[in-house]
């Protein structure tokens, strides 16, 4: 690292360029092929103002019902089997806010399918604390589960993360197919929840391989300059794995183009469905014509 400032440092062809934000584009890349993380970058915004996060809006739930369905799709597809589709994983306080209108909208409408297809290959942004919620749904209640551990470097602090013993509603269970659908779009806390459920053997991934984000990022200030680095400050360490889903994603098990992977899943589950028969007669063939009896 030190060799690769002080080079640097002395590249006049670099400290010459006139226009900042090319400056900052050939500074990312240098960042980006010194470390070899792609996540991180430099910006140049004189206009940037730091982003607070906005407190639980009090607003009526029919509203909040509004912005629910605006990032969630919910149908129930040939088959009974559910259909799933998030853009936004929400957080911890406004599930509960939210949580008889999530039941009615959407969760009794998906809880008698008998195979369940999440799709987040638009999946672009999400709350931390709603990783337990999610995952939680398709597990049991006891035991509990250590789900995930994250690790935040500016407070050195180690969070673990557990399955939740109670929920609104009834689970989902272990029983019944699970697919979720990814693509290259597939960022943070949607990869970990996919990655999680993966591990746990209680989900088959379907579509592309995910991006590779963070589960959170920080916007740092360059001296006295409108310049800023954006470095991923925590880190997901999976307890079964003892990896990370970041930087490299999540590889799905069965890998087709993203386009396409919603009609895989439906195929998958389709010939899941068949197999008792299958099997079935399967051995009513070997029963019928092998040659010993017993």
């Amino acid at each position: 690292m030190e060799e690769t400032i002080d080079a640097a440092s002395t590249n006049t062809e670099i400290l010459s360029i006139p226009d900042p934000a090319t400056l900052a584009s050939v500074l990312t890349e240098g960042v980006k092929n010194t470390i070899g993380d792609s996540r991180v970058k430099v910006t140049y915004e004189p206009e940037y103002v730091p982003a607070v996060p906005p407190a639980m809006p009090d607003i009526p739930l029919e509203q909040l019902a509004g912005m629910i369905k605006a990032t969630v799709k919910v149908e129930v597809l040939d088959g009974n089997i559910a259909y799933l589709k998030i853009q936004h994983i929400i957080g911890e306080e406004m599930a509960q806010k939210v949580g008889p209108l999530l039941l009615e909208y959407i969760w009794d409408k998906v809880l008698p399918t008998s195979a369940m297809i999440l799709d987040f290959r638009s999946a672009v942004s999400g709350e931390l604390s709603g990783i337990p919620y999610i995952v939680s749904y398709y597990t049991d209640s006891e035991p509990l589960i250590h789900i995930d551990s994250v690790y935040d470097r500016p407070s050195d602090i180690t969070t673990e993360l557990w399955s939740m013993p109670t929920l609104l509603g009834k689970r989902y269970g272990t029983s019944k197919p699970l697919i979720i659908l990814t693509s290259k779009n597939t960022i943070g806390v949607a990869e970990d929840v996919a990655y999680c459920l993966k591990n746990l053997k209680r989900a088959t991934i379907v579509g592309e391989n995910t991006a590779g984000g963070t589960v959170k990022i920080d916007k740092i200030k360059v001296g006295d300059t409108d310049f800023y680095v954006s470095v991923p400050v925590a880190k997901s360490i999976n307890p079964i794995t003892g990896k990370s889903w970041e930087i490299n994603g999540v590889a799905p098990d069965v890998e087709v183009p993203a386009e396409d992977a919603l009609e895989t899943a439906i195929a998958i589950l389709e010939l899941r469905a068949e197999l008792p028969e299958l099997v079935q007669d399967v051995g009513a063939l070997v029963a019928d014509n092998y040659a010993f009896p017993s």
